[in-house]
């Protein structure tokens, strides 16, 4: 076959309602398609976001049946493998001549399963994408045999075939900008109303790849071979003053998960003190409640240079559970944390889980107070969720404690195992009980409401506006 266009698909999916309304770019296409532009020029590339343009299904089909692409590529998470099976279900009903590709986590830790339960993808790349998908673009121009291409996963005379993995990148600078140029149309859709407003431009970054910790509920470790990489900190300062210089972009959501201060801190502040952007931006990170603690003077510098929030896995109180999720930090941690947050009027984001094994509902409670007691600005409850690719999901499995292997719902929302005292549903209405236990107060949700920090102000009324505490006890 002959490559000649590529359609980027982001498919109609839901929010995730604990965030409230929101719509973030489809940051993994926009890396994918940059590369691709500028490896094979030759090649037509279009990204259609349907969340952006308000495309259902139908106008998915309609604008496949209009573009005529050659290849059709959609990447998801494990809550949204369905919306991408689908897509490539719609691909094919268009023409069977479309090569359908999907990438991403997912899809990477469960091949042999997606490619059985989804006769519809044809290929699928798994890990990291960039160079995978330009040799194999290139393997079917030149009408080579695929098995050659390293890091994709398919079908051949009814067998599967799941080809060596590829190495990682090791040089991050050497890849583009995000291709936002195609999807500049659209890009004042983009918003992070709870944490932002409505009406300010929230786009996402990448500074680094990967993690170095190996917490068992984590699936982004192992996806990325359990390697920290980062881009040069001028390469990030550069592409936030890019961002916000030609873009508009004032949000700016640095996704790497472990930020690291002591390698990173100093020199980004350095880099960002004399650019005009720092005046604009408000620059959040996520950190590991150590990191944050063991770097006050860093934490500080950063605030000065557009850092307003700060998004840290605190996950629970118990030393045991820390433990058993192999966190290497611990709950004194989070209370040093979240009050040099604080000290630096820098919004506080802290996340917890609840549903280990051991849990309790007296452990729950204890972890609700826990919650409370550490200040933190923002708090998110989460159930333990057996992801495909974590330590946790292969313990999970073996032992029969997954009872929804419905992958819509594994969104950290929905209770998907029971834990040794308590049942599934007993798991949900314990995690109804902390999101009450935190914004269920009269008093408390009024001070936010009211409060001086201007982001506290606008989560707590968008929290109030989208009923989350009723969401939650509709799952129950």
């Amino acid at each position: 076959m002959k490559v000649s266009k590529i359609l980027f698909v982001e498919p109609p999916k839901n929010y995730w309602f604990v965030m409230g309304e929101y719509l973030p770019p489809p940051t993994s296409l926009l890396i994918l398609a940059a590369y691709i532009e500028r490896e094979l020029p030759d090649i037509e590339i279009a990204i259609l976001d349907c969340q952006a343009e308000r495309i259902d299904w139908a106008g998915l089909e309609k604008y496949i049946e209009s573009y005529s692409p050659s290849i059709v590529l959609s990447s998801g998470f494990t809550s949204t493998a369905y919306p991408c099976a689908r897509t490539s279900e719609i691909a094919k009903k268009v023409s069977e001549d479309i090569v359908t590709i999907v990438g991403g986590i997912h899809f990477s830790f469960v091949p042999e399963e997606s490619l059985i339960d989804f006769p519809e993808i044809d290929i699928i790349v798994r890990g990291e994408g960039e160079l995978t998908l330009v040799e194999l673009i290139n393997s079917l121009n030149n009408g080579k045999n695929i098995v050659q291409v390293k890091g994709i996963s398919f079908r051949h005379k009814e067998k599967i075939i799941h080809t060596p993995a590829r190495p990682l990148i090791k040089n991050l600078d050497s890849l583009p900008y995000p291709a936002y140029h195609l999807i500049e149309d659209y890009i004042k859709h983009y918003h992070f109303t709870m944490m932002a407003g409505r009406n300010t431009r929230y786009m996402i970054l990448e500074g680094a790849r990967g993690c170095d910790h190996r917490c068992t509920f984590c699936t982004q470790w192992k996806h990325w071979d359990g390697v920290w990489r980062t881009k040069s900190v001028k390469r990030i300062a550069d592409e936030i003053e890019h961002l916000n210089e030609t873009y508009g972009g004032v949000f700016l959501w640095l996704t790497d998960d472990h930020f690291k201060y002591n390698l990173r801190g100093k020199e980004l502040y350095k880099e960002l003190k004399h650019r005009k952007c720092k005046e604009e931006i408000m620059l959040f990170l996520q950190a590991r409640t150590d990191d944050v603690a063991r770097n006050p003077e860093l934490v500080s510098k950063l605030r000065d240079v557009g850092n307003y929030w700060v998004m840290c896995g605190v996950e629970t109180d118990s030393t045991a559970t820390l433990q058993e999720f192999k966190k290497g930090s611990s709950a004194q941690d989070a209370y040093t944390a979240m009050k040099l947050l604080s000290d630096n009027d820098i919004f506080s984001h802290a996340m917890f889980v609840i549903g280990t094994r051991r849990d309790t509902v007296e452990s729950i409670d204890r972890l609700k107070q826990f919650s409370i007691d550490i200040e933190a600005d923002f708090v998110i409850y989460t159930a333990l969720t057996p992801f495909p690719g974590t330590v946790y999901y292969e313990t999970a499995k073996k032992n029969g404690w997954i009872e929804d292997t419905n992958y819509a719902n594994y969104d950290m929302a929905h209770a998907i195992m029971p834990t040794e005292t308590l049942t599934r549903k007993e798991v949900q209405q314990e995690l109804w009980k902390c999101y009450h236990a935190f914004y269920g107060s009269y008093m408390k949700n009024i001070a936010g409401v009211f409060s001086k920090n201007k982001l506290k102000r606008t989560l707590y009324r968008h929290m109030a506006g989208q009923h989350v505490l009723k969401k939650f006890r509709g799952l129950i």
